[in-house]
């Protein structure tokens, strides 16, 4: 058997190296089921809530959920991306709860305390998101997607305000700022047990209403 034929058949009974894996494509997302889908964006909004958008990591949501942080975002690209998953989910559930506390209700004032009520067991309660609405406060650092959703929520209180009988020389975009400034203000101080959600709003609205 001369040389080059040898050769050929050591190349022909050598074994063909195994195909690379392909990497996945990068900027893609993978959608999750419904399920698994909130128990990230529930957690994620704990977290937000508790912590402030800017002292949250992927990794500690990761973390949270049980996954690696490469898996979080392999579905969400981006915190910044999550963070608008879990704004607009709390959006949706406040302004739910908004619309349906007020709903039948003909005085404004009573629309209005409604409204607020809504608000603030949306804010302290720790199994709702409302507390995601003012987590990331800077307006310079907000996402456009988060501006248009808080705007789209802050207008249904500024349609309540707009109803009511206030007196001449009133601004209203001050007093609904000042009202919403001073509920929001509550998830800093608020312990369970003294006060509750409802009674610290009807509070704070008959101060913000005598002034």
């Amino acid at each position: 058997m001369t040389a080059k034929s040898q050769r050929a058949r050591s190349t022909a009974q050598a074994p063909s190296p195994k195909t690379a894996p392909r990497p996945r494509a990068s900027g893609k997302t993978q959608e999750l089921p419904d399920d698994r889908r909130q128990v990230l964006i529930s957690e994620a909004a704990r977290l937000f809530g508790s912590k402030g958008y800017e002292n949250t990591s992927m990794r500690d949501i990761a973390a949270v959920v049980g996954i690696l942080p490469g898996s979080l975002y392999y579905h969400f690209p981006s915190k910044e991306d999550l963070f608008v998953a879990v704004y607009s989910f709390a959006v949706s559930q406040s302004l739910d709860a908004v619309k349906q506390a007020v709903e039948g209700r003909d005085d404004a004032w009573a629309r209005l305390e409604a409204a607020c009520i809504a608000h603030m067991h949306g804010l302290l309660d720790k199994n709702r998101f409302a507390s995601v609405l003012v987590s990331h406060l800077a307006v310079d650092t907000l996402p456009e997607q988060v501006v248009t959703l808080r705007d789209k929520y802050e207008a249904v209180f500024k349609d309540l305000v707009a109803e009511l009988p206030l007196p001449a020389g009133v601004d209203q975009r001050i007093f609904r700022l000042g009202l919403l400034g001073s509920m929001n203000w509550a998830i800093t101080w608020y312990r369970p047990g003294v006060e509750t959600p409802a009674s610290i709003a009807r509070k704070l609205l008959n101060v913000i209403r005598r002034a």
